[in-house]
C-alpha cells in the first residue's frame, strides 16, 4: 500500500497563522512576486489550496482546469476563514494514499499524483515566504515539505530555459545555504529581498 510522501499539516499551519497576522491595511503591500500585493498572494494562496484540495482528490473541474495565468480571483471579505478552510482541506486530502498515486489534474495540465504533492509543496513554501517577507516577520516551514519543494525546484530548473521559465532566473546563493535560501533562489527570487 502506497502512504503519503510527506504530510503538508505542519505547512498549512504556518501559513494559516501568517495569514492570520495580516491586517487589512496591509493587503496592498508589496511582496517578493513582483506581481503580487498581499492581497494578490493570500487570493492565490486560497484559489491553489483550492485546486490542490481538489487535484488530490482527483476531483477534477473547473478549480483543476483553470490555468494560473487565467488571472487572480477576487480576495473574498471573509478570506481569513475561506484560507484557514482550504488549507486545511488540502492538508487533509494529501493524506490519502491515493493523492500520491495515478493522475491528476492541476492549473490545466495533467500530472502524475507525486507530481502533484511535489507541486504544491513548492506553492506553500515558496509563498509562505513571501508572505513572511512581505510582513516582515519570521519564517519557519516544514523541513519535509521544504525538501520536497527544493526536490521539485531543483528538477524543474535543470530543465527549464530560466530566462523565460515560469521561475525566473535562479538568484546565486552560497552553497551552504540554508534549504529554503536555495529553494527561494530556485524560484528566482532574491533570499535577501526586503519591502
Amino acid at each position: 500500500m502506497t502512504h503519503p510522501i510527506f504530510d503538508l499539516g505542519a505547512q498549512t499551519r504556518v501559513l494559516t497563522e501568517l495569514a492570520g497576522k495580516v491586517s487589512d491595511e496591509r493587503l496592498p503591500d508589496p511582496t517578493p512576486c513582483p506581481d503580487y500585493t498581499v492581497r494578490d498572494l493570500l487570493a492565490h494562496l486560497t484559489g491553489l489550496a483550492v485546486a490542490f484540495r481538489d487535484a488530490a482528490r482527483k476531483d477534477l473541474g473547473p478549480t483543476t482546469d483553470t490555468s494560473p495565468e487565467a488571472g487572480l480571483p477576487e480576495l473574498a471579505p471573509d478570506w481569513r476563514e475561506r484560507l484557514a478552510e482550504a488549507l486545511d482541506e488540502l492538508a487533509e486530502a494529501w493524506r490519502e494514499p491515493s493523492a500520491w498515486t495515478g493522475t491528476t489534474r492541476a492549473g490545466g495540465v495533467d500530472l502524475p499524483g507525486a507530481v502533484a504533492g511535489a507541486v504544491v509543496a513548492d506553492e506553500l513554501v515558496i509563498h509562505g515566504w513571501d508572505l513572511a517577507r512581505a510582513l516582515g516577520l519570521p519564517y519557519e516551514p516544514d523541513a519535509a515539505v521544504v525538501e520536497a519543494a527544493l526536490g521539485f525546484l531543483t528538477g524543474a530548473a535543470a530543465g527549464l530555459d530560466r530566462e523565460r521559465g515560469p521561475f525566473g532566473p535562479v538568484v546565486p546563493v552560497p552553497q551552504d545555504a540554508p534549504p529554503l535560501e536555495h529553494a527561494v533562489s530556485l524560484s528566482g527570487r532574491d533570499p535577501g529581498w526586503r519591502p
